[in-house]
């Protein structure tokens, strides 16, 4: 693309910083071929500018292009050693195409020779969490909180990394401190809010609601307000007006979701179709290593208290949250046009190679336990390619009564993902849909895959747990029933419940509010989901 008017002589090279500016527009709009495009002519007529390359990568990254990317990354490092916008930028390379040691070595190398400036050290935090390395992240945030202009957001960040490592009081004192200098920084009400159960006339209560009070209806700075004082009234037991909360709160995220949940159902009943037992059978690799072992299932369904629970034990080690299996199949399937798309280019690749990618990444996180988890809920969509790419492995799929899971799915604020989480009929829907395709596993790799109902669990957690431990192949340990001691950091939604032990306070929290779930309820049953 030039911003040149077309004519009959050659057009002379456009301004580049004006081009920079227009690139960085489009980019920033997702625009990732107009950003491509400018890119190129960056490169062509200014070369000796790095913008070129970063945008290159950038707009690469924006289509799934991961290999361009990195070749993008590595020559803007190249060009500019010391710029630490090009150092990022090849970690996040590195990190999708596989070499997750590398991106760490990146980070810790880049953390030697940063500016002290306040916007790297922030970044250099968030990356470190991205990568797993919450006590990294915390030593970067409270260096920020140090840097001029980096006190708001070095204690947001060193405050998440303190709840991941369970130390709940620290977190709370950064979060009254953050809220008490930053009224507006309104995801801190929300995140202090989950770090324990609120007690009846505690200030917080009060101070959330004087703070929702301030902002116009149904603002974006409402969604977190509504969902903390939805979280604190619920553990007063003041369950109607919590509801009241939620409710106001999901209205007001999903008005702002470009989100239709037919499109979801859509690619579920693409998977099914495509990665039925001929493909698993005829695509499987001859690869014969053990592990990982997966944990998954919707969210809010069981996944983190089953993870510490096998992470507990002295011969395994979990991962957590990662979206190395989501990379690889990207990257096997290269640039694809849409969901859709990407489930037709899968099924056509190499199996052996994306089961590579996967172990390379994984390895690259440090663990070497016997036993590796993966806690990811949503890998319950590539099942079958695990089936294929690694046969080894091992799924545990966390099953929960349909209303539960949907009524705790929607009283949460998700940081990313799941925008069917605030309508509860979309709830109802993507339910239904998750159903079909674990009946569709089941049939399909009946030896692979365990299903644990996670009522099952709390009202018998020994037994239950003997039964998973074995099925996992690992003896039976106590130590896998005090998993609310173990330090391992813990950055989910769940990361204060599960510094408590085993309890069935949340397994029928929904009958108390079941006269507000009728529209839950009601599409369940029109969709023939049993309750």
């Amino acid at each position: 693309m030039s911003l040149s008017p077309p004519s009959s002589q050659p057009a002379a090279p456009a301004d580049p910083a004006a081009l920079e500016r227009v690139a960085q527009g489009a980019l920033a709009q997702r625009r990732a071929a107009q950003g491509r495009d400018l890119a190129a002519q960056l490169r062509r007529d200014a070369p000796e500018r790095i913008s070129g390359w970063i945008f290159g990568a950038q707009a690469a990254q924006l289509t799934g292009d991961f290999r361009e990317m990195l070749r993008f990354a590595e020559a803007a490092v190249q060009r500019a050693p010391d710029r630490p916008d090009a150092a990022f930028l090849l970690a996040d390379a590195q990190r999708v195409t596989g070499d997750v040691a590398g991106a760490r070595a990146q980070l810790s190398a880049l953390e030697t020779r940063l500016p002290r400036a306040a916007t790297p050290w922030a970044l250099l935090s968030a990356k470190y969490a991205e990568l797993g390395q919450v006590e990294d992240s915390l030593r970067a945030a409270n260096t920020l909180q140090s840097l001029q202009g980096g006190a708001r957001q070095g204690r947001g960040l060193a405050a998440a990394a303190l709840t991941a490592l369970g130390r709940m009081d620290e977190a709370e004192r950064l979060y009254d401190q953050l809220i008490s200098a930053h009224g507006d920084e309104v995801d801190a009400y929300y995140q202090r809010a989950i770090l324990r159960r609120a007690r009846t006339g505690e200030a917080a209560i009060d101070q959330t609601r004087e703070r929702l009070r301030r902002e116009p209806q149904g603002a974006p700075n409402t969604v977190p307000l509504h969902f903390a004082l939805g979280k604190m009234l619920e553990d007063i037991g003041e369950l109607d007006d919590a509801f009241d909360q939620l409710e106001a709160g999901a209205k007001a995220r999903r008005a702002r979701l470009a989100y239709r949940v037919e499109e979801d159902e859509a690619v579920i009943d693409a998977i099914i179709k495509t990665f039925n037992a001929d493909w698993v059978q005829s695509a499987a690799c001859a690869e014969t290593q053990p592990g990982p072992l997966f944990v998954m299932g919707l969210p809010r369904s069981g996944t983190t208290l089953v993870e510490r629970i096998l992470a507990s034990h002295s011969q395994a080690e979990s991962l957590g949250e990662i979206n190395d299996l989501a990379y690889a199949v990207m990257g096997a399937g290269g640039p694809s046009g849409s969901k859709l798309d990407l489930i037709t280019r899968a099924a056509g690749a190499d199996m052996a190679a994306l089961g590579a990618q996967y172990r390379r990444s994984t390895a690259g996180y440090g663990a070497d336990a016997p036993v590796l988890i993966d806690k990811t809920p949503a890998n319950f969509l590539y099942a079958g390619l695990i089936a294929a790419a690694l046969p080894g492995a091992r799924i545990v799929h966390l099953r929960r009564h349909p209303v539960a899971s949907g009524y705790a799915m929607f009283k949460t604020l998700f940081r990313m993902g799941y925008p069917f989480s605030y309508d509860l009929r979309e709830t109802a829907r993507y339910i239904a849909a998750h159903r079909r395709l674990i009946m569709h596993w089941r049939a399909v790799m009946p030896r692979m895959m365990t299903e644990l109902a996670y009522e099952a669990l709390v009202d018998a957690p020994e037994p239950t747990a003997r039964a998973l431990l074995h099925q996992a192949g690992l003896d039976w340990e106590p130590a896998c029933l005090k998993f609310h001691a173990n330090p391992a950091p813990v950055a989910t939604a769940s990361a204060a419940q599960v510094r408590e032990p085993v309890h069935t306070r949340s397994r029928d929290a929904w009958r108390d509010i079941e006269h507000r779930l009728a529209p839950l309820i009601d599409m369940l049953d029109e969709l023939g989901v049993p309750q």
